[in-house]
């Protein structure tokens, strides 16, 4: 046995029924059209929620900004 094997913790004592009947990967089948604009309509309005918070929360940071500088100048 390698040094190299060893180190990479290879498992040489497995027997093939061991292994051989474990499950499968599945591909993912394609969408259909109705099924993709759904998924796409999804991510849209997913993506504008996070872009509404981000703008909502950069806004609110700019305006406690402003706050502290004319409490202080």
């Amino acid at each position: 046995m390698s040094s190299a094997l060893v180190g990479v913790g290879l498992n040489t004592c497995m027997r093939f029924y061991e292994f051989a009947h474990t499950p499968t990967i599945k591909p993912i089948k394609p969408m259909n059209p109705k099924q993709y604009r759904l998924y796409s309509l999804k991510r849209n309005k997913d993506n504008a929620k996070q872009a509404y918070r981000a703008e909502k929360d950069r806004q609110t940071l700019t305006n406690a900004q402003q706050q502290i500088y004319k409490s202080t100048h």
